[in-house]
């Protein structure tokens, strides 16, 4: 029986050789938003993986607009060099057909922050905080400054520096942009009645609360040539029982978000509230990735905690998801859609200078009866 995971899919004018995804993961080792000697050691790695559609982690479209003075960002022409430079050395390892796009974002009210191995949390004046903006003037939870509320100069300068972004990202090579709309940034605090409370036209009813993710992946769309394809991260639970955004929301706003040019939806959760108690275990957020691809009609990624090749086969032959992506479970093991060719009995594709280690890949993954 042909593997579900190792089918190929269309996304916009490409075709994916298989289903599998590596998901955007903040590394925090940029140079001013710049990627450094890091980024292209693991996006090599990432790349030699063999999997069909790789992610840039979230990337500041603005300096203010990233998590922390380590993150990636694409507002500078540096910047934008050196991920050409860095994405250029994946692309020679990586299956062939596989996608390379960028995860875009702001950080919202959540920017300014620590590294995560130096305590996460807030930055001190200290250590070279800044101004944080939102869609209300709220703090993401104790500890944390109160942003400013963007009014409409600032939100047309957030849509601008969208636009920028993507247009950096088209002339650094890239296939794909993903606009992220979820884990409490921006987008996804524009969203939220937790950290919305506006009673503008950006505010309210969710026909305002998604106005400006619709605005933002309309100009995004309209700005990238059509070889270029725009999907969108969304976190459909916020994981509390106070009046949030949630998979139904999220069902509508796909909708619309399909409607302006958007072709794929990644399913996550959380992130906007600090009291959130999230249920976090084996594919947890699948039910999201399910819902969304039921009720708006558009390909699915699921993410979260999905980690051997049978979950992954599985979730996708019963339709809950069109594709998976992995984090961790790349992260732990960077050559998992190797061994899951083996274990799905598909063909594993490695670059020639690594083809002998194929072999020993087969023992690794033993049939039953040979076990």
């Amino acid at each position: 029986m042909t593997s579900a995971l190792f089918s190929p899919i269309t996304l916009g004018e490409f075709t994916l050789p298989n289903r599998i995804a590596v998901a955007p993961m903040c590394m925090y080792s940029a140079d001013d938003g710049s990627a450094s000697d890091w980024h292209i050691q693991h996006w090599m790695n990432l790349a030699i993986s063999g999997a069909g559609m790789i992610t840039f982690e979230a990337t500041g479209v603005e300096r203010r607009g990233r998590i922390s003075h380590g993150c990636l960002g694409l507002y500078s022409d540096h910047n934008e060099a050196a991920m050409a430079r860095a994405l250029a050395a994946a692309r020679r390892v990586a299956v062939p057909g596989a996608v390379f796009g960028v995860q875009l974002g702001h950080a919202g009210r959540k920017a300014s922050s620590q590294l995560p191995w130096l305590g996460g949390g807030a930055l001190t004046p200290e250590q070279d905080a800044w101004q944080t903006v939102g869609p209300s003037a709220i703090p993401f939870g104790p500890g944390w400054p109160t942003p400013t509320a963007l009014d409409e100069t600032g939100i047309e300068q957030i849509v601008t520096a969208f636009v920028d972004a993507a247009k950096r990202a088209e002339r650094a090579g890239l296939d794909f942009v993903e606009l992220h709309g979820a884990h409490g940034y921006l987008l996804h605090e524009f969203l939220s009645p937790i950290s919305n409370q506006r009673n503008d036209r950006w505010g309210g009813s969710l026909e305002n609360r998604m106005r400006l993710i619709v605005t933002v992946a309309k100009a995004v769309r309209a700005a990238l040539p059509q070889r270029m394809f725009v999907g969108v991260r969304l976190s459909a639970s916020e994981w509390v029982e106070r009046d949030s955004f949630h998979v139904d929301e999220a069902v509508e706003v796909a909708k619309a978000l399909k409607a302006v040019g958007v072709v794929y939806i990644c399913a996550s959760t959380g992130g906007n509230a600090h009291d959130a108690k999230i249920p976090i275990g084996p594919l947890y957020q699948v039910e999201f990735a399910e819902k969304i691809r039921a009720g708006a009609d558009i390909v699915t990624r699921a993410v979260g905690l999905i980690t051997t090749p049978a979950e992954a086969e599985g979730l996708l032959r019963e339709g809950r998801a069109d594709m998976v992506a992995l984090a961790r479970a790349i992260l732990a093991d960077p050559r998992w859609p190797w061994r899951a060719a083996y274990e799905l009995g598909a063909e594993a594709y490695a670059p020639p200078q690594y083809q002998r280690s194929l072999t020993t890949m087969k023992h690794w993954v033993a049939e039953p009866d040979d076990a």
